[in-house]
């Protein structure tokens, strides 16, 4: 009896040895806008498990605003936040040490009423054009030049730009008040579903300004000495946004699920919501997008000025993290 008392201790002992790297994942704190998209990614890896299976514990702060996310990442509240390669070259260049991992590559359209007489850039001189994100906007500012460049005029000077918050713009569109707009891709999807048309987007200005593919508007940013100390953990999160991001490429119940978190109020908009986010999913080889964002950059540091990229003109090295760029 006091053998097989033996035996199953040891068991229990062996079987809690082997439980233990699962339970003891490393715990991953990602700060992120309270009703921002990337919630419906970060919802569908907790959903399933694949922060564990990864061999992580992802904890989801959320957070009043982008302002509030960058002091929470910079004050180590936080390990991981979402914002855009701009900032992270911005605070390489004065010795901060954030690097970047694309999230998503979808990007603001330019929309119009379906029985609109703008059918192209050319057609904006004179127009009233709604402007989410402000006068430094990546998107506007692409627009601008890609007009320049093909029509000779710039639209911020020979058309009327009003800049406001996306939802109040999205609003003046739909009430006619304003002759496009140029809004953040959830709002221009909604737009879509209620039949406003799509006359270019950010990324096939880009594309039309001499990059060769989509680059990612947004990534999970990070302090890069940390990393290299949690590498693994780091890559745990990397893969388990990749196991996400593929259910939602490829799972229309998975989008059920979501229904109530995007707040569509019928089929037609979690269908385009559901659409253009598979369309951002970033698919092309790191080293390649690095290249063109740094092409874009330095078109953007020229439109956009100091205020936009302050005294760094071309993208810092290791804005996006070298690890993964060099697949290793």
């Amino acid at each position: 009896m006091r053998i097989m008392c033996k035996a199953i201790a040891l068991a229990v002992a062996l079987v809690t040895l082997v439980s233990l790297p699962a339970l003891a994942g490393e715990t991953v704190r990602v700060g992120v806008l309270k009703f921002g998209t990337v919630n419906w990614e970060l919802t569908t890896i907790k959903r399933h498990g694949l922060d564990s299976k990864n061999g992580i514990e992802l904890e989801v702060l959320p957070l009043a605003s982008g302002q509030a996310a960058k002091v929470a990442l910079q004050a180590g509240e936080v390990d991981i936040i979402v914002s855009d390669w701009l900032w992270v070259s911005r605070q390489r260049a004065e010795g901060k040490p954030y690097t970047f991992v694309p999230f998503s590559s979808s990007v603001g359209a330019l929309m119009v009423p379906a029985d609109s007489d703008i059918h192209s850039l050319a057609d904006l001189k004179g127009k009233k054009i709604a402007v989410a994100g402000g006068p430094l906007d990546k998107s506007w500012l692409l627009l601008r030049g890609l007009t320049q460049r093909r029509h000779g005029f710039d639209p911020a000077e020979e058309s009327e730009p009003v800049f406001g918050a996306p939802p109040l713009l999205a609003k003046k569109a739909e009430q006619g008040e304003v002759d496009a707009v140029l809004n953040y891709w959830h709002y221009s999807a909604r737009l879509e579903a209620k039949g406003f048309r799509r006359v270019i987007g950010a990324n096939e200005a880009a594309m039309a300004l001499g990059a060769k593919g989509p680059i990612s508007a947004i990534g999970y940013v990070f302090d890069e000495g940390w990393a290299a100390q949690k590498t693994a953990a780091v890559r745990g999160f990397v893969q388990a946004s990749r196991d996400a991001k593929e259910l939602l490429r490829s799972s229309d119940a998975e989008w059920e699920t979501l229904r109530e978190m995007t707040k569509a109020k019928d089929d037609a908009t979690l269908i385009a919501l559901r659409d253009r986010f598979r369309e951002g999913i970033p698919s092309r080889p790191l080293s390649e997008e690095m290249a063109d964002t740094a092409e874009v950059y330095s078109f953007l540091a020229e439109l956009g000025g100091d205020k936009l990229v302050g005294e760094s003109k071309t993208m810092a090295p290791g804005t996006f993290w070298p690890v993964l760029v060099n697949g290793s």
